[in-house]
């Protein structure tokens, strides 16, 4: 099939956060020993590389400015997590680089691979970046940025379309495979109409069962996405990506022996070592696939210590998680006991329900200093609590060959620290800026 000539590109975000193992639920600091814990791979609609680019320009320019003024400031933060540190600096974000290049690499690698089939003289199409985008979109500038980064950096033009809208202007050429799509937004077929190449189709839509108001299988939302996938256009991300973005997969990696399987040689066992110790607890809610350290896992929540677990669904762009009481009575609802033990001591059946979800040990960071701005505006000042993700571009050719493969910078996200959600978009955290201490 034409998805079969498809290159692959992922644009990539990894969330962490420091972790204080001494004292876990306790929020007691003193004398802790962080560790870096993965939060979750984003896969699909990766945002804020542009306005983080941003906010660290602006807050190295500050700290260089009023140094003076904020030293003792920044010095109680140092302290926090770096006992002893006595300088830092705000770094670089290179992500309005780095991104426009791993679209650059892919954007090229398809006009070399798919020149030929393009047309001759009057009859060539241009060939654009695809960005599908949401109806009423509310984080266009973030989204803009990297397209003004794209033509700046390296001439190349994007188009901004929705699902919807797609399922009118889009089709696949049925002898080469190619995504046309119609510049115009033009629903009428009889009318003249600008048609363009589509070489990636960038999806910062279509992770939502919002994205697909008109209904699966039959949907226009559905089928527009079905017809893209359908063509030879590489797809960020395809399918599969998309995928390999779910909370069920974060938590089978995390199984072990499963990191084996990729990094199997004699060189690479450190190399395992290490990425699972940035592993969080997970544990598996299905009652089909449910090992005895997952059963302990929810024998441990309804024995009383849920405050150190999170309840995760396959959901993006923040507040779908379950914490404290309300995760308590998630899973209570919803386990089938074998005998008339109501509590955590008897056996249990997991209910189909608890399977869509997966438990996740809670992680708690350093508590720091803060003055959180929202519209312009001091939303408060107190102690909060941040994290960490991390840009990456990878681009793997039809053959599995991978042609790029590089981290792309960095995003930092702070919110007041008995807030228990983080997404930005969906209003619970601020952007923020590391500070490198040494």
């Amino acid at each position: 099939s034409f998805a079969d000539k498809a290159d692959r590109l992922g644009i990539t975000r990894s969330d962490y956060m420091l972790n204080n193992n001494n004292n876990a639920a306790s929020g007691d600091d003193d004398g802790a020993k962080y560790e870096i814990k993965q939060v979750e791979l984003n896969t699909i609609a990766a945002s804020f590389a542009g306005l983080s680019t941003r906010v660290a320009n602006l807050h190295r320019q500050l700290v260089g400015r009023f140094g003076p003024d904020v030293a003792e400031f920044l010095d109680v933060n140092r302290q926090a997590v770096v006992p002893g540190s006595t300088t830092g600096q705000v770094p670089i974000n290179p992500a309005l680089e780095k991104l426009p290049l791993a679209f650059h690499t892919a954007h090229k690698q398809y006009k070399q691979r798919f020149n030929d089939d393009n047309g001759a003289g009057d009859k060539k199409k241009d060939i654009v970046v695809l960005m599908v985008v949401q109806e009423g979109e509310t984080n266009t500038v973030d989204q803009r940025m990297l397209e003004f980064a794209l033509w700046e950096n390296h001439a190349i033009p994007v188009v901004r379309m929705s699902l919807t809208k797609l399922f009118h202007n889009a089709r696949v050429d049925q002898e080469t495979g190619a995504l046309l799509v119609k510049t115009d937004n033009d629903d009428d077929d009889n009318d003249a109409t600008t048609e363009v190449e589509v070489s990636i189709v960038y999806f910062r839509a279509g992770y939502a069962p919002t994205d697909y108001p008109d209904g699966y299988n039959d949907g226009k939302e559905w089928l527009a996405r079905e017809r893209i996938e359908n063509s030879r256009a590489t797809k960020c991300p395809t399918l599969g990506y998309h995928l390999a973005g779910t909370k069920k997969v974060q938590q089978e990696l995390a199984r072990p022996g499963t990191l084996e399987r990729f990094f199997s040689g004699n060189d690479e066992v450190e190399s395992v070592g290490g990425m699972r110790g940035a592993f969080a607890g997970l544990y598996s809610l299905a009652q089909a696939d449910a090992t005895k350290e997952d059963m302990d896992a929810v024998r441990d929540v309804l024995n009383g210590n849920f405050g150190s677990y999170v309840l995760k669904p396959q959901r993006e762009g923040g507040g779908y998680n379950f914490y404290g009481q309300d995760l308590l009575e998630k899973v209570r609802k919803n386990i089938i006991h074998s005998n008339n033990d109501d509590g955590g001591g008897g056996d249990f059946t997991l209910g189909e329900e608890l399977a869509e979800l997966i438990l996740m040990q809670r992680l708690f960071p350093p508590q720091q200093k803060a003055i959180l701005l929202r519209g312009g505006q001091v939303e408060g000042t107190g102690d909060t609590i941040s994290e960490l993700g991390c840009f990456g571009g990878i681009l793997v050719a039809a053959d599995g060959t991978v042609l790029h493969n590089e981290f792309c910078g960095f995003l930092l996200r702070t919110k007041f620290s008995n807030v228990d959600e983080g997404g930005v978009a969906s209003g619970f955290a601020t952007l923020s800026s590391p500070y490198l201490c040494e």
